[in-house]
């Protein structure tokens, strides 16, 4: 017995140094902020420009709005680089598509196809929020919001990004009229009625009040204007129906024919 009394050396050391756990994530958030607004018959997709890394602004220009044709604006917030990456894909879809069928995807399909992408990538994702804006087939604006992995629906208006918690409860408030009510005798708020130029005018209160807040956001704010065909762009176009400080710039046709007109409208914000 004497000669298992004592266990081994090498179930009695202890080890020299502690295990470490090694991980890969090539995830980054770059800040920034975008929101979508749905009209009667147009759309309007917004975002910032600054490029953010924690305190550490990285560059003052990036795009975070993108046309991909005359019907569809699409918005993209989180890792920078996956957001270019994914809208480069989109785009070479949507031309793929064109090429075969000889006109361009319609907004409702271009979602669906969105939705396909993201799921597609659900066990390494995209690290990215997606708003997507524009005319449906019927002529009315249309905002579908997707989450990194594809889940989407179609809303009236959405925000994400850095400033998500300041601009989506105001938003909710003055384009789903939460917690408010109609004056006695007055007709029942309905989402999407309202003017372009209210919208414009709640679009750049939402992000001049986001500025003030979040380093994340500022510098500049683009403005995608979406309009159903043959619809009238005076209200658009009459700076007296503006805020201050509005550029305005009417933007061609991407494919062949005349489409729904786009605007980029340009705004100058804060800088830290």
């Amino acid at each position: 017995m004497a000669l298992y009394s004592q266990p081994p050396m090498s179930y009695t050391q202890e080890p020299t140094t502690a295990p470490v756990e090694h991980r890969f994530n090539p995830y980054s958030d770059n800040g920034g902020s975008i929101l979508a607004i749905a009209g009667k018959d147009f759309s309007v997709i917004a975002g910032d420009t600054r490029q953010s890394e924690g305190y550490s602004i990285q560059t003052r220009y990036a795009r975070k709005v993108w046309q991909l044709n005359d019907k569809a604006v699409l918005a993209t917030n989180g890792f920078a680089a996956d957001g270019t990456n994914f809208v480069k894909r989109v785009k070479q879809r949507l031309e793929w598509y064109e090429h075969a069928h000889h006109k361009p995807m319609g907004l409702k399909s271009i979602a669906r196809m969105i939705q396909t992408m993201l799921y597609g990538k659900r066990f390494f994702p995209y690290y990215v929020y997606n708003i997507l804006g524009g005319i449906e087939e019927d002529g009315t604006g249309a905002v579908y919001s997707f989450d990194p992995v594809g889940s989407y629906e179609r809303e009236a208006c959405r925000g994400a990004g850095a400033a998500q918690s300041l601009i989506q409860p105001f938003l909710d408030n003055q384009i789903y009229f939460k917690n408010q009510q109609p004056e006695a005798g007055s007709e029942k708020f309905v989402p999407g009625n309202l003017p372009l130029s209210t919208v414009l005018s709640l679009v750049v209160d939402s992000f001049t009040s986001a500025t003030e807040r979040h380093i994340e956001v500022g510098d500049g704010l683009e403005i995608y204007v979406v309009m159903q065909k043959g619809r009238s762009a005076d209200d658009l176009l009459d700076e007296k129906k503006l805020a201050p400080g509005l550029k305005v710039e009417e933007l061609g046709a991407l494919g062949e024919g005349e489409g729904e007109r786009t605007f980029l409208v340009r705004q100058s914000l804060k800088r830290d």
